[in-house]
């Protein structure tokens, strides 16, 4: 193979996210110079707390690890694929019944720590200028996130040439595990299909209209916007949740189907809590995003059973995330339709979910790979999750109605015949699985490093 003078430049990543670590690591272990923008900490943004690499904004959780969900079939693949930040996670796991829940500071220290010192990477801690349209022939990747800062995301904006949209997000509280009261809280996973890992505080129904009550009444922060605020439907506020009825918390983040007590005893509601670390010093309030006002959360909280003398380490909040329009902006291979050396991946294509941005980062950087060395582009086949992920990012059809997405069986072909819908999962995953083994062996760009 002909050596290819581009391999003496130099790839800028934009955002050392998690998408923009994935890729920046994947082409450094393959002798490619990068240069890694991050504007943390001199340009801050509302839902960072750290100036660590690939922070874990909302949830600790990356999700089920089962290869019949949607969310261990995509992880199922990139360990297939050799990511690098699935095998960070792996290595800062604790326990979390069959998802995949993380030490967040631990995996961002980690990640951190072994982007900074590898000899391939350029670490610049600044906000990254903007986008050259000449671009001085090199290739730069663009994964800067939902939160871009407004200079970068109006440069963006003049190259895409379409309206800036997005959505709200918000993000749940986490509480000092020592203000828990334990007495009145059992550990617990939904049908015993764990070991246990997931704090429980149960309601009855008094308790819960209590609670509901005051949830719906309470008084949330301000959004300054002139038009309807949108939120993303997979991270809806709890309030928002609440207001669509009575019960609607009672089959979606406070479901107590499948929970036991101690003696068997079932419950009318219950709140469950997610260990932030392994010391278990704090919790995180599963499904709990919310955007009441920093009082309101206390006194609201203080009605759950065991959380009466709570302290909230950190607070919920709300931000708003920006994404492209990337169906009608980006080619199949996730680069801009009007200049192939830009690139982009993570949450700005609307790609929602941590181990999404994963993902993307991966094919990015196998792509850009593959420019730098004279070799094909390459699409994951569309039977994988990341290749059904990436394809719905990038299909033109998509464009008139485009909406974040997290991957689900649904972008997956349509199976012959009727099955229910456990077979159909069973079945889209031994196919997907089987699709990745072969492509993986057939691309040797994937497993070279």
């Amino acid at each position: 193979m002909k050596k290819n003078r581009n391999l003496l430049k130099k790839v800028s990543v934009v955002g050392a996210g998690l998408a923009g670590c994935e890729a920046a690591w994947y082409l450094a272990e393959r002798g490619i110079d990068v240069e890694l923008f991050e504007m943390r900490p001199h340009v801050l943004t509302p839902a960072h707390k750290t100036s660590y690499f690939a922070e874990l904004v909302c949830s600790n959780s990356l999700k089920s690890d089962h290869v019949e969900n949607s969310s261990g079939l995509l992880k199922a693949e990139l360990r297939e694929c050799g990511s690098f930040l699935i095998r960070v996670a792996d290595e800062c796991r604790i326990p979390g019944g069959k998802a995949l829940v993380v030490d967040r500071y631990k995996f961002s220290l980690a990640v951190t720590n072994l982007i900074e010192s590898h000899s391939r990477i350029r670490v610049r801690r600044e906000e990254f200028a903007g986008i050259d349209i000449n671009n001085n022939g090199s290739i730069i990747l663009i994964a800067s996130g939902p939160l871009t800062s407004s200079a970068l995301s109006d440069n963006i904006a003049g190259h895409v040439m379409k309206e800036s949209l997005y959505f709200y997000d918000a993000i749940s509280p986490i509480v000092d595990a020592d203000s828990i009261d334990m007495g009145k809280c059992f550990y617990a996973d939904r049908y015993a299909k764990g070991t246990g890992d997931y704090l429980n505080c149960p309601m009855n129904k008094e308790e819960f209209d209590i609670f509901y009550d005051a949830l719906v009444k309470g008084e949330r922060t301000e959004i300054h916007e002139f038009d309807k605020v949108r939120y993303f439907e997979g991270c809806l506020p709890v309030e928002e949740i609440a207001v669509r009825g009575h019960d609607a918390l009672r089959f979606g983040p406070m479901k107590p189907v499948g929970i036991l007590g101690p003696t068997g005893e079932k419950y009318y509601a219950v709140v469950q809590l997610r260990k932030e670390n392994m010391a278990s010093s704090s919790f995180n309030m599963v499904g709990f995003q919310t955007r009441l006002r920093y009082g309101e959360q206390e006194k609201v909280l203080s009605l759950i059973p065991g959380l009466e003398n709570v302290r909230i380490l950190r607070y919920g909040s709300m931000h708003r995330n920006t994404f492209i329009n990337s169906p009608l902006v980006l080619d199949h291979y996730m680069r801009l339709n009007s200049n192939p050396l830009i690139y982009f991946a993570g949450q700005i294509t609307g790609s929602e979910g941590y181990v999404e941005a994963i993902a993307t980062g991966l094919f990015c950087g196998i792509n850009i790979y593959h420019q730098l060395i004279d070799r094909d582009q390459v699409l994951f086949p569309r039977e994988t999750a990341i290749g059904a992920l990436c394809n719905y990012l990038t299909d033109p059809v998509n464009g008139e109605s485009f909406q974040p997405m997290n991957f689900n069986f649904g972008l997956l072909p349509i199976l012959d015949g009727k099955h229910s819908k456990k077979k159909r999962a069973e079945l889209k995953s031994n196919i997907s699985l089987a699709s990745i083994k072969d492509f993986s062996r057939r691309i040797p760009a994937v497993h070279q490093g």
